[in-house]
């Protein structure tokens, strides 16, 4: 059985909402990839009695627990004194934590607070967890069947304190067997499409399946036991590969990394050696900062225009006109026209739906698609950008 490990933040700016809780995600990731089981998050405010009740129930459920944040010199920083109430463990203060805090601001010529003393005050019998890139060391107990790691909630430092003094002590403090991630990159279809694509798939109770919607693509991760046979994780794999069909950008986990639909679309256009030049209208340029850094895409230009829905104009008509139009003007490749039908309310109006039309000239001929976007304009841009950018991959990939 994996170990079960909670993941456990301190700090009012957490609950109420001022910023993002990003210490626990990556923390998961990092925890998940070793092989321990994540059962819960839990953000906890400047409140002492709370704290100190949810260290109690820690202690009985969990093997591991990484707590972040809190070990300030302010009144409002209570981790330390939470684990010594819930515990029984006095704060004892540490003179080689003192020390290496007025090191800190002294390399800094700076005077330290009197208030940054609260810091070296360490639970009795902790590890101390010695911390370079700020004031807040950290720390380590065990108390009943878990083992409690307390680091601060800076993020640079957080990483460097993980790093460097929790992750090597892992394997010698619990049983870890990392599990097999793969993770099926997904553009173009819902979790609810996804999910009725692959409902007939039968699988085995041990691996974990899960699905992760974000605002440029969804992802299906599969979790397989370390164990697991590796024909049978083939056939599966296989399976849902079949299934998803060309909705599938990317699958992430088999050897080679994986990335966004940019760095696939990116490594493809590399592989053909060709070039691109864009005209784009409902992504207001957003599709030619997408590809920042590609050589490839020779030339971008933002045309501010729509063509108004009339039953005498044909919108994919135009398109293509404007697609050859410019090819007689540019040394690229391909070229790939986006158009839209309707006006500039429809466009900003996030009640309303656009048509978008994207043509895409090639070597081989013209290759088009349609879509219907709804939403606030950030998303109708975002969306017109990935679109296009999803056409190009098929061509490349030889989907089309």
């Amino acid at each position: 059985m994996r170990p079960l490990l909670e993941i456990f933040s301190q700090g009012e700016e957490l609950v109420t909402g001022q910023i993002m809780d990003t210490n626990a995600a990556w923390l998961s990731q990092q925890a998940v990839a070793k092989g321990f089981t994540v059962t819960r998050h839990t953000a906890v405010g400047d409140n002492l009695s709370e704290l100190v009740s949810l260290l109690e129930a820690i202690a009985q459920r969990a093997d591991c627990c990484i707590c972040t944040g809190g070990l300030g010199p302010t009144s409002d920083d209570l981790t330390a004194l939470a684990v010594a109430k819930a515990f029984n463990r006095p704060l004892i203060f540490d003179a080689e934590a003192y020390e290496q805090i007025a090191r800190f601001f002294a390399n800094r010529q700076r005077t330290m607070p009197d208030s940054n003393r609260k810091q070296a005050l360490l639970p009795q019998g902790a590890e101390r967890i010695d911390n370079h890139w700020g004031t807040a060391p950290g720390f380590s107990l065990q108390h009943g069947r878990c083992w409690f790691v307390f680091l601060p909630g800076v993020p640079m430092e957080m990483k460097h304190l993980f790093h460097e003094q929790v992750l090597p002590s892992w394997p010698q403090r619990f049983a870890l067997k990392p599990g097999i991630l793969i993770t099926f990159k997904t553009f173009g279809a819902g979790e609810s499409a996804l999910q009725e694509l692959i409902n007939t798939i039968e699988v085995p109770a041990s691996v974990q399946l899960g699905f992760r919607a974000g605002t440029d693509d969804v992802h299906i991760k599969l979790l397989f036991p370390t164990d697991f046979p590796q024909q049978e994780m083939t056939a599966l794999i296989r399976d849902f590969s079949e299934r998803l069909g060309d909705v599938v950008f990317a699958i992430d986990g088999l050897g080679d990394s994986a990335g966004d639909l940019v760095f696939e679309v990116d490594k493809l256009m590399l592989a053909r050696q060709a070039t691109l030049a864009v005209i784009e209208t409902v992504s207001h340029g957003l599709l030619a900062a997408k590809c920042i850094g590609c050589d490839w895409l020779l030339s971008a230009s933002y045309q501010q225009s729509s063509i108004k829905s009339e039953a005498d104009i044909d919108v994919m008509v135009v398109a293509e006109a404007m697609a050859y139009e410019h090819k007689k003007s540019t040394a690229a490749d391909h070229v790939l026209v986006q158009l839209y039908a309707g006006d500039k309310e429809c466009l900003h109006n996030k009640e309303k739906t656009i048509a978008i039309y994207i043509v895409l000239l090639t070597a081989t001929g013209l290759h088009k698609v349609s879509h219907l976007i709804a939403g606030p304009i950030g998303r109708k841009q975002n969306q017109a950008a990935l679109l296009s950018l999803d056409l190009l991959r098929r061509y490349l990939s030889a989907k089309l």
